[in-house]
C-alpha cells in the first residue's frame, strides 16, 4: 500500500508548514515543533492569551486555512479530503489549535448548519464563525444528563414568535467568551425523550442568561455552567423541525467525533515523551536506557502508528464515496485512552516530579506534565465518554446484542 502523497499534495504541505510556524512564532512567541506547547495550556480567564488566540483565528481565516473542509460557496477552502488531512498532521505537529477561536463553530455547528439550517441561517451566521467576528460554544451537557444526552430537561415553550427557555446546562466550553450557542432543549415533554428535543441558536447576550465559571482540577476555567430564566429565543433560530431536534445535535455529535481522533495531538505528545525520556533519570539510569521505559514508549509509539494507519482507512473509505458513521467512533475512542495511558506514564517516569506544577521551583518542562496528566482523564468524557464510545462501537459497529 502506498501511503505516499503527489508531488503537488507535498507542495501544499510545504507551503502550509512554513506558514503555520512562521505565524506560530510571531502570534504565539513559539518556534519549531514546540511552537504551539503551551496553546492547550490556555486559562479561558487569561485576556492577554485570548487576544493572541483570536489574532492567530484572524491569520488563519486571512490565509484561506481557517476551514479547508466547508465548501467554498459558504467561504470555506473546498479542499481535498487529503488536503484536510494533511492540514490536521501539520497542525497537530506544532500543537497548535485546529480551527484558530472558534473550534466548535467551524467543526461542528457550521456545518451542522450548511447541512440542516435555514439560507437565513447560513447568510446570517455562518461568515462570522470564519472572521472569528462571532465565537460560538454548545449547549447540550446538563447535570443529569451527561452521557445520557437525552435525558435533558431544559424546556422551552412556545409564546408567539419566541421560544421561552427554563433551565440549565453545564460543562459549556467557552460560554463566557461566546458570542451564540447552539441550544438543545426539550419541547414536548410528554413524547418519548428522544422525540421532543428541539435544535436552537441562541443569542448568549439574551437577558435571562447568567454564566458560571468551573475550575477544574488543572486550575483552568474554560467550562462553565449556565442557567436560562426565561430567556426569549425567536422562533426562526430553529435548526430543522420542531420537537426533531436529536437528530441536528447526532449530526453535530458525528462531526464532532469524525475529528475527535485526529484533533488530539497524542503523537506528538509521544514524541515529546521520548525526548523527555532522554534528560530524566528513572531508577537511578537515564530513563531511555531503562528497558522498562524504552518497552513502555516502543509501545506507544506503535499504538499511535496503529491509530495513524486507522486514519488512513477512514480516509480511504471516504475517498471512496462512503459516509463516516459510527466507525467515527473507534478513533476518538483510542486516541483519548491512548492520551491517558501516555499521561499517566509520564506521572510515573517523573516520581515525585509529577507533583510540582507551573510556577512550582523544579517543576520539570514548566508542569505541563502534570498538567496534561490532570487533564488526560477530562478527554476520555468530553464528546461521549469511553463507555458510550464502546457501547457505539459494539452496538453498531460489532452489531453485538444489547446487554
Amino acid at each position: 500500500m502506498d501511503f505516499s502523497y503527489t508531488p503537488e499534495q507535498e507542495a501544499f504541505r510545504a507551503t502550509l508548514r512554513g506558514w503555520l510556524e512562521k505565524t506560530s512564532a510571531e502570534v504565539f512567541g513559539h518556534r519549531g515543533e514546540n511552537a504551539g506547547s503551551n496553546v492547550g495550556l490556555m486559562d479561558a480567564r487569561d485576556d492577554a492569551r485570548w487576544a493572541q488566540m483570536l489574532e492567530y483565528h484572524r491569520r488563519l481565516h486571512h490565509a484561506g486555512y481557517v476551514a479547508l473542509h466547508w465548501p467554498k460557496e459558504w467561504g470555506g477552502g473546498g479542499a481535498s479530503l487529503v488536503d484536510q488531512a494533511i492540514y490536521q498532521d501539520e497542525v497537530l505537529r506544532l500543537g497548535l489549535p485546529l480551527y484558530g477561536a472558534n473550534q466548535l463553530a467551524i467543526d461542528r455547528i457550521g456545518p451542522t448548519i450548511i447541512l440542516m439550517g435555514t439560507e437565513d441561517q447560513k447568510r446570517r451566521h455562518l461568515e462570522p464563525m470564519l472572521t472569528g467576528e462571532k465565537i460560538w460554544c454548545q449547549g447540550y451537557s446538563e447535570p443529569n444528563a451527561g452521557s445520557d444526552l437525552a435525558g435533558l430537561q431544559t424546556r422551552a415553550v412556545l409564546d408567539g414568535d419566541d421560544f421561552v427557555v427554563n433551565g440549565q446546562k453545564v460543562w459549556t466550553s467557552l460560554a463566557h467568551r461566546a458570542d451564540w450557542q447552539v441550544l438543545l432543549v426539550r419541547t414536548d415533554p410528554q413524547a418519548p425523550k428522544h422525540r421532543g428535543i428541539s435544535y436552537l441558536l441562541v443569542d448568549m447576550r439574551t437577558p435571562g442568561i447568567t454564566i458560571r465559571p468551573l475550575v477544574q482540577i488543572t486550575g483552568d476555567a474554560g467550562f462553565n455552567e449556565v442557567f436560562y430564566d426565561n430567556v426569549r429565543v425567536p422562533k426562526e433560530n430553529l435548526v430543522g423541525e420542531l420537537n426533531q431536534g436529536w437528530q441536528v445535535s447526532i449530526a453535530t455529535l458525528m462531526f464532532e467525533r469524525v475529528s475527535g481522533g485526529t484533533r488530539h495531538p497524542v503523537e506528538r505528545t509521544i514524541n515529546e515523551l521520548v525526548e523527555l525520556a532522554k534528560h530524566v533519570d528513572f531508577q537511578g539510569v537515564p530513563a531511555h536506557r531503562h528497558p522498562y521505559v524504552r518497552q513502555k514508549l516502543a509501545t506507544f509509539v506503535s499504538e499511535a502508528r496503529c491509530l495513524r494507519l486507522s486514519r488512513y482507512r477512514s480516509l480511504t473509505s471516504q475517498l471512496k464515496g462512503k459516509v463516516p458513521g459510527p466507525e467515527s467512533s473507534f478513533g476518538k475512542l483510542f486516541a483519548t485512552e491512548l492520551n491517558l495511558r501516555v499521561a499517566m506514564f509520564a506521572d510515573e517516569l517523573l516520581g515525585p516530579y509529577a507533583s510540582l506544577d507551573h510556577g512550582s521551583m523544579g517543576a520539570i518542562e514548566g508542569g505541563r506534565w502534570t498538567h496534561r496528566t490532570l487533564a488526560a482523564r477530562g478527554l476520555t468524557i468530553a464528546a461521549g465518554s469511553s463507555e458510550i464510545q464502546h457501547n457505539i462501537i459494539g452496538e453498531r459497529v460489532l452489531k453485538l446484542p444489547k446487554g
